[in-house]
């Protein structure tokens, strides 16, 4: 397994995968520390959260594609943001499978592809970040396989939580196969609002009754805000950047809406900008708390104290 190498991962779709590794590298490079983030999703959606998506940075998974099936020096994009690079996710991906599925009929071993392409790199990095699609089966295997820890994040519905449960079942098959020293970071819980502390806690008790404990859900938890979830993917901006742009963008608009008073411009002329959404402050705080949560809770684990 690598060293500090975080898989989030849910069976099912649209439960803040995506979101959550964009957001968690963001900040933690952000702090300091060197990041790599990897997409495994053939839709490749971590491109539009961090603005790459439409760059000849996006390379639709290319440079891992090259890693694990001819064996080249994986090569990162660098720099999408002061310490943060990537691995690309896309279309290559799926091609990727297919071509480990070939030789899987052919009886060569393929759960350690991810691990192997990404070893040679991993020691330039603090931490790793690799953000797992919904469905394919395989290359969550391949990721477990890599990691030391999984984090699972669940929205409160059902089917999320059946998510939850056919991870559990993966995790353990993994452990028991290849990679003995997976652990288990936590749950984060996605998509519910702070104010809803019965629905909150119906999802600890479900964890508590999946996985064994309801010690695994992290304390903070990730709020649903429509606008500032806009905002990050028609942007490419991270919440804790919008967050950041909230006064000057106040300023931005204020003057537009003055500037159409003076001249009698109409609102299709505005040009304030875009309208960043206020409620970003409040989820950049959660991603913070819970960002601070999974670096203490990585370090526990690796025996360091502060």
């Amino acid at each position: 397994m690598l060293s500090r190498a975080v898989a989030v991962i849910n069976g099912k779709g649209g439960v803040g995968k995506t979101s959550l590794t964009a957001n968690l590298s963001g900040l933690i490079a952000a702090a300091g520390y060197r990041v790599l983030a990897i997409d495994l999703d053939p839709q490749g959606n971590l491109a539009r959260d961090l603005g790459y998506k439409n760059t000849p940075d996006n390379d639709d998974g290319l440079a891992l594609f090259s890693a694990v099936t001819t064996g080249q020096q994986l090569r990162p994009v660098t720099g999408v943001r002061d310490g943060l690079d990537i691995v690309c996710g896309g279309g290559r991906i799926a091609e990727m499978v297919g071509a480990l599925h070939s030789r899987t009929a052919r009886g060569v071993a393929t759960a350690t592809a991810v691990h192997d392409a990404v070893a040679p790199i991993a020691e330039n990095y603090d931490l790793l970040l690799i953000d797992c699609p919904p469905g394919e089966q395989q290359l969550q295997q391949m990721a477990l396989t890599a990691a030391e820890f999984a984090l699972i994040p669940t929205k409160s519905d059902s089917a999320s939580l059946d998510g939850l449960v056919k991870v559990a079942e993966l995790f353990g098959a993994v452990r028991a196969t290849t990679n003995p020293d997976l652990q288990l970071l936590g749950v984060v819980l996605f998509g519910i609002g702070v104010s809803a502390k019965r629905i909150a806690q119906a999802a600890r008790d479900a964890v508590a009754r999946d996985l064994g404990s309801s010690d695994l859900v992290f304390d903070a938890r990730i709020r649903h805000v429509e606008g500032a979830a806009v905002n990050t993917r028609d942007l490419g901006r991270l919440v804790h950047e919008i967050e950041a742009e909230l006064p000057q963008a106040q300023k931005t608009r204020l003057a537009a809406l003055r500037s159409r008073r003076a001249g009698g411009k109409h609102r299709a002329d505005d040009d304030g900008g875009p309208r960043l959404a206020a409620s970003a402050s409040g989820l950049a705080e959660d991603y913070a708390a819970l960002a601070k949560e999974v670096t203490d809770r990585i370090a526990a684990a690796s025996g360091v104290t502060a």
